[in-house]
């Protein structure tokens, strides 16, 4: 998980050399200025910048200290800067664990410093990926808010390039199986089969992959003939719609003639954009008010009649918060395009390619964008 890592990364030497504890502010001090933010408000603590939120007893980074002179504090500035940091408005449930985490490190990473630890050539190869690791975050984190600055007049001359896209329909859709449900013919039991204790085991095997055989040219020949069947019936279900027979029986004549049972979803589809249609289908955003669509078939699906019900362009209003996005997330790539690629890699070492390549990484707290980077029109 990157916050663990970073985690322990960022914290060594944040509190080093906090050996005294600060004197407790003076009443009308930061402290009664300053309230934490506590998840339960009825139980609010005031804690100023400078008061102390951790305090380790008996532990001092300088090794002369002793007695009750010997404690680290960490005041609640120095805390929240370094919570901020690794992830911006970390919950408090969370902050409680980094302090955990931050008190039990800090221990352990002095301790590692007085036996060396740090002076190994594998403590300095870490330190250096980590810095490039942190730098690049930085720097993603940096491209990202300037990608996200985006004028009214970039959105509002998006939305004039890209109007149909914006268009909204509602249609309805009657779907038409590709093929009929197959019946599987009753299996009746041969003479040999009858008479199994007298047959000889490869004349029996002969006569079961010939009959596989037979059954299997049956059933190909009885998907063939209702996939013809099925393809006039959507013929016939369009010429009716066009005469403006109700879509609705229209979807269930289609069931019955599929052998399907029960009773099928209802063709009505509303709030629908272009984008959100399968690439085929996308034409039918242009037909006019009631007009019925040619049939649509897909080779994996089945046929498709749509009809056009009603239709809206939205507002620029409406849309400038996702066409923000658009186009903040496809600066955010187009910046991010000239780190990619260009490696050669030596397959003899590394071996043959075989995972996908590594997305842009994303910077720490930001949220990845509900909207495609670019309209698939």
């Amino acid at each position: 998980m990157r916050f663990s890592y970073l985690v322990c990364i960022l914290l060594a030497g944040l509190a080093y050399g906090q050996t005294a504890q600060p004197a407790t502010p003076a009443a009308g001090s930061k402290a009664e200025q300053s309230v934490s933010a506590a998840p339960d408000k009825a139980t609010e603590i005031k804690v100023g910048p400078d008061d102390p939120v951790i305090t380790l007893d008996d532990f001092c980074a300088d090794a002369t200290a002793q007695g009750g002179a010997c404690k680290t504090v960490i005041t609640r500035e120095q805390f929240e800067k370094l919570a901020e940091a690794l992830q911006p408005k970390m919950s408090p449930a969370i902050r409680r664990q980094l302090a955990t985490a931050y008190s039990r490190m800090l221990r352990m990473s002095t301790a590692a410093e007085k036996r060396g630890l740090d002076k190994g050539p594998s403590f300095e190869a870490k330190i250096n990926f980590a810095r490039m690791q942190i730098l690049s975050q930085e720097l993603s984190r940096t491209l990202q808010e300037d990608s996200g600055k985006v004028s009214d007049a970039d959105i509002e001359d998006y939305y004039k390039k890209n109007e149909a896209s914006y268009e909204q329909a509602t249609l309805a859709r009657i779907f038409i199986p590709r093929t009929k449900q197959p019946v599987s013919p009753a299996v009746k039991p041969t003479a040999k089969a009858k008479k199994e204790e007298d047959t000889d085991a490869e004349e029996a095997q002969k006569d079961a992959e010939a009959a596989t055989k037979k059954a299997q040219a049956e059933a190909e020949a009885q998907r063939k003939a209702g996939e013809e069947a099925m393809t006039k019936v959507a013929n016939d279900l369009r010429a009716r719609a066009v005469k403006g027979e109700d879509p609705e029986t229209l979807q269930k004549e289609a069931f019955v003639a599929a052998g399907l049972p029960g009773n099928p979803q209802t063709t009505k589809m509303e709030k629908v954009r272009r984008a959100t249609l399968p690439l085929n289908h996308r034409a039918v955003m242009d037909l006019k008010l009631g007009e019925v669509s040619e049939v649509i078939s897909d080779p994996s699906g089945g046929h498709y009649i749509y009809k056009l019900v009603s239709k809206e362009t939205l507002s620029l209003e409406i849309v400038k918060p996702e066409i923000r996005n658009l186009i903040s997330s496809q600066r955010y790539r187009d910046s991010m395009q000239g780190f990619q690629g260009n490696v050669d890699l030596n397959e003899a070492y590394f071996g043959p390619s075989t995972a996908r390549p590594a997305m842009p990484p994303r910077p720490m707290g930001a949220k990845p964008s509900d909207q495609p980077a670019e309209d698939p029109d």
